[in-house]
């Protein structure tokens, strides 16, 4: 089943907020309605296996790892209806004007799935200008492992202490190197405000 219009859907959040999860649900109705989806995800993401995506609560769907964003256009299929990229925080800024191709020219349902800020708090990757661009945007929430309220961030821990800022974006982990945590309960460390 074709679409006849485009779209961009952003799932974005902290680490375990059940973006993926979300995801994944998404998928398996797509596929429950006879269209047929391409799922992408970033190669360096190898948490829980390179050819498929994974929620932290177990669910999965089949995935192809790619290196780049823009090795989504060369794997498309003709018959694909609806494309699925998870990770998304990890390709580079091409990947909005890819997702914009795809809704824009080929009529397909784009869902992305990704952390929209960094550990320190700041806007992380394409996922802001993603949230700019798409028709709609669901920012789901974790629960901050300190005081219980609802969490929007992610906080990364090094031998259980908070990260510092100035430590490098990109690291892959999860429960043992990160938590879910409240704008009050999220520490950096070194961050130029704080000093």
């Amino acid at each position: 089943m074709k679409h006849h219009q485009g779209r961009i859907e952003v799932i974005c959040g902290s680490m375990f907020s059940g973006k993926s999860e979300e995801l994944i649900r998404r998928i398996r109705r797509a596929e429950i309605a006879k269209q047929t989806v391409q799922v992408f995800k970033p190669s360096l993401d190898d948490r829980y296996g390179i050819a498929s995506v994974n929620s932290h609560d177990g669910r999965e769907a089949d995935a192809v790892a790619i290196e780049e964003s823009s090795d989504i256009l060369n794997n498309i299929n003709g018959d694909t209806t609806v494309v699925a990229i998870d990770e998304a925080q990890f390709f580079d800024n091409h990947l909005v004007e890819i997702c914009r191709q795809l809704a824009d020219e080929h009529n397909l349902r784009v869902i992305v799935a990704g952390l929209d800020m960094d550990f320190r708090g700041e806007p992380f990757g394409p996922i802001p200008a993603l949230m700019a661009q798409a028709e709609q945007v669901d920012k789901l929430h974790a629960i901050c492992v300190v005081c219980g309220n609802e969490a929007a961030r992610s906080q990364r821990l090094i031998n259980g202490k908070p990260a510092n800022y100035n430590d490098p974006i990109i690291l892959i982990g999860a429960t043992e190197s990160y938590e879910a945590r409240c704008r009050n309960c999220h520490k950096v460390p070194g961050r130029p405000a704080d000093k």
